[in-house]
């Protein structure tokens, strides 16, 4: 399956779009192992690369799309669905009126996890996490607003990777117009990865409700998500 690689323009990038594919034919001939080194091989090659500013792209990219306004469907199912596929429901770059942005925090859409004291090291990667696709629809009344929003993803097991469970911690919050927090939420994405298995996805899709004063609009929020960097071996 292609791996799409959106780079940011620096030393390592032309500013396109790098497609790296791990055969499933080919690893299939190879052997479980062969297959996991390759996508060792390419995360070693990502991070070698200046990791930190790469991204993910599924779809649209990084927004959610937008009485009761935002997509047509937050559905945990086709999110996880758009992240297998690479494409497909839910999400678009579009800002509707009266709803709150949902999107990315700045680099915090994915996170690498090495092993202890080789953060940075290209070879050094056990599993990756990304979010990939966004989404969420609002309802606005009384006062409130209510955004129910939805983001889906992978974890990608490293070369260094082990079979079993892989946890990450997410942070959601939401900012006013002057772009300070008045709420945050911390929950977490648990897949399975294994050799043979190297790629494991998640979803989650849940809803935040706040006050908007008077005088404000409730577009002038936004809500954010992001992995939190703040656990051991992360880069």
């Amino acid at each position: 399956m292609g791996i799409p690689v959106r780079k940011r323009p620096g030393k390592c990038s032309d500013g396109g779009v790098v497609t790296q594919t791990v055969s499933k034919a080919m690893a299939s001939r190879a052997g479980p192992i062969a297959g996991s080194l390759a996508l060792g091989a390419l995360l070693a090659m990502l991070g070698g690369c200046g990791m930190s500013s790469l991204t993910s792209g599924i779809g649209s990219g990084w927004f959610g799309g937008g009485g009761k306004s935002g997509d047509a469907s937050v559905d945990q199912d086709k999110l996880l669905a758009a992240a297998k596929t690479q494409g497909g429901a839910g999400g678009s770059g579009d800002v509707a009126y009266g709803c709150p942005r949902f999107q990315v925090w700045s680099r915090d859409g994915y996170v690498t996890i090495y092993e202890p004291g080789r953060v940075g090291d290209g070879l050094a990667v056990m599993h990756r996490g990304e979010i990939t696709k966004t989404a969420r629809e609002c309802s606005v009344e009384d006062g409130r607003v209510t955004v129910k929003y939805g983001f889906s993803g992978r974890v990608l097991l490293g070369q260094k990777g082990r079979t079993g469970r892989v946890t990450l911690p997410v942070n959601v919050f939401v900012t006013d117009s002057k772009r300070q927090k008045i709420n945050s939420t911390s929950m977490r994405v648990t897949v399975d990865v294994a050799v043979d298995n190297p790629i494991g996805y998640f979803s989650v899709v849940r809803e935040v409700t706040f006050p908007v004063p008077e005088g404000a609009r409730p577009g002038e929020f936004e809500v954010y998500v992001g992995f939190d960097r703040n656990v051991p071996g992360a880069g």
